[in-house]
C-alpha cells in the first residue's frame, strides 16, 4: 500500500528528522539513505512502513510504504503518525511572521526553512525517553533507550531491514529493575520507566484525556508520577501534545541557547527565559527548537561537535 501526503507550509524532512540522526542509531526510529522506516503498533499487529520524500521545501511532497497491507483504517493510523512525526500541523508560516521582530529568530529562518519540531509517535514513547535523558547526554540516553528496546520491542522486517516497534506499556510492565540495570538504567530511572508503564497497562494515565486538558493541569498530573518534574512536564506539552505556548526553560540546553543568542554568554534564570519565550506566544516550541538548531549549528562551526 502507497499513501500521498503533502503538507502544508513548508518542510525540510531531513532537518526535521535530524534527532534520529544526530545522538546515535534509534532501533524503533530508522532514518538512513532518504527513506526514514518504524513500525505501527495498531491493535495488537504491527505494520512496518517507510517515508520517502521529493521536491524542495515548498513544493514537499511524502510517500509512505507500508508492505503487506491495503487496511484503509491501518493506512489512516499510519498516515497520523507519519503527521505527527513530522508535526505537519505545526504554523510554520506564522512563525516565519511573528519571527520578524526577533532578529535572533530571523537569523535562523534561511538555514532551516522547512524545519519543524519532531513530535514523539506516542505520549508513552515520549515519557519513556524523558525518563532516559534525565542527567545524561543524549548520546548515552539514545544508547541505553535503544538497549530497552532491543530487550522488550517486537522485531519487524521493513523492506528487509530489522527494526523493533516500541515496546507496549504492557510489556515493560512486567519488567524487572534488575532488567534494566543490565542496560545501565540507574536504579531509580528503571523503577520510573516501570512505574509509568504500569500506570498506563492499569489506565490510570489516560493520555487521551490529558490532550484536553490546559498546560497547567497536565503539568500538575504529570508530576504527582514519581520521577517527573517539570521539565518532563513541559517537554511533554511541547513534543507529545504538540503545544505551541510552551518553553521547557529549566532545561539545560534551552538555557544554554538563551545564554549564546540573548546574554553574551551568560546563562540566564528561568523566570527571564520564560519572560522573553512569552512574548512568542504560540510559537514557543517552534522558537525553542530554531534555538536549539541554531546552537548545535554554532557549535559544529566551531568545532564543538553537537
Amino acid at each position: 500500500m502507497r499513501i500521498e501526503l503533502s503538507p502544508d507550509g513548508p518542510l525540510d524532512v531531513p532537518q526535521t528528522l535530524a534527532r534520529y540522526r544526530i545522538w546515535g542509531e534509534d532501533p524503533s526510529n530508522r532514518l538512513g539513505d532518504g527513506v526514514f522506516r518504524r513500525v505501527l503498533a495498531l491493535d495488537g499487529d504491527l505494520h512496518g512502513y517507510a517515508v520517502r520524500w521529493a521536491g524542495p521545501p515548498d513544493d514537499a511532497r511524502l510517500t509512505i510504504s507500508v508492505p503487506g497491507s491495503r487496511s484503509s483504517r491501518v493506512a489512516t493510523a499510519v498516515s497520523a503518525e507519519v503527521g505527527r512525526l513530522l508535526f505537519l500541523e505545526a504554523d510554520v508560516l506564522g512563525f516565519y511572521r511573528a519571527a520578524k521582530s526577533d532578529a535572533v529568530l530571523q537569523g535562523l529562518i534561511a538555514p532551516f526553512y522547512g524545519m519543524r519540531p519532531t513530535l514523539a509517535p506516542t505520549p508513552f514513547e515520549m515519557l519513556v525517553g524523558a525518563v532516559t535523558a534525565q542527567q545524561v547526554n543524549l548520546a548515552f540516553a539514545v544508547t541505553t533507550r535503544g538497549r530497552l528496546v532491543r530487550r522488550f520491542g517486537r522485531p519487524v522486517q521493513v523492506e528487509g531491514e530489522r527494526l523493533y516497534a516500541f515496546p507496549a506499556p504492557e510489556t515493560l510492565a512486567k519488567a524487572k529493575v534488575r532488567d534494566l540495570r543490565r542496560m545501565q538504567f540507574s536504579t531509580r530511572k528503571a523503577e520510573y520507566i516501570i512505574g509509568l508503564a504500569r500506570l498506563v497497562a492499569r489506565g490510570e494515565l489516560d493520555f487521551g484525556r490529558l490532550a484536553t486538558c490546559p498546560n497547567e493541569q497536565v503539568i500538575a498530573e504529570l508530576t504527582r508520577i514519581r520521577g517527573f518534574g517539570r521539565w518532563t512536564a513541559e517537554w511533554f506539552l511541547a513534543r507529545a501534545l504538540g503545544r505551541g505556548d510552551v518553553c521547557p526553560a529549566g532545561d539545560l540546553a534551552v538555557r544554554k541557547c538563551f545564554a549564546h543568542f540573548y546574554a553574551r554568554g551568560r546563562q540566564p534564570s528561568e523566570r527571564a527565559i520564560r519572560r522573553r519565550a512569552a512574548a512568542w506566544g504560540p510559537y514557543q516550541n517552534l522558537a525553542i527548537h530554531y534555538l536549539l538548531a541554531g546552537l548545535r549549528r554554532a557549535r559544529a562551526k566551531a568545532g564543538g561537535g553537537t
